[in-house]
């Protein structure tokens, strides 16, 4: 049995990541004033994360990671979002050239992210035309 939709919640909207530079900055700064523990008393990691681990992915947040080619990664993809159940769920809809082409749904677990399958997207419209899907 299914729940009743309302025509609100039907509705597909475009959808289009654009982070605004302000709040890229901000986590920058946020990342900066991490206030690190004192290292570990142990060299492996029974104590958990490693001090010196941590703070290379958060340098690397903070000074090397490129937020706009990932977003601009992103937007190569034509995107949506639709809610279900008083959620907004977004997804990327790629056509095969084949109109008869079957659909493919892939989805994620938590944690996860759209993201997961950038390179994965392209392929939909590619190989032997009974092969393509719509993803």
């Amino acid at each position: 049995m299914t729940a009743p939709t309302s025509p609100a919640s039907a509705l597909v909207r475009p959808f289009t990541v654009s982070i605004p530079d302000w709040e890229i900055d901000d986590l920058k700064q946020r990342l900066a004033r991490t206030r690190w523990p004192d290292p570990e008393t142990v060299g492996d990691w029974s104590q958990g994360v490693r001090v010196e681990n941590a703070r290379s992915l958060v340098g690397y947040w903070e000074r090397g990671y490129d937020w706009r080619r990932f977003e601009s990664g992103l937007n190569r993809f034509p995107q949506f979002l639709t809610e279900i159940g008083g959620l907004d769920i977004h997804f990327i809809h790629v056509r095969s050239g084949n109109p008869g082409a079957l659909p493919l749904i892939l989805t994620h677990g938590w944690p996860g992210s759209i993201a997961e399958f950038q390179d994965r997207q392209p392929q939909a419209g590619r190989g032997r035309p009974q092969h393509r899907r719509h993803a």
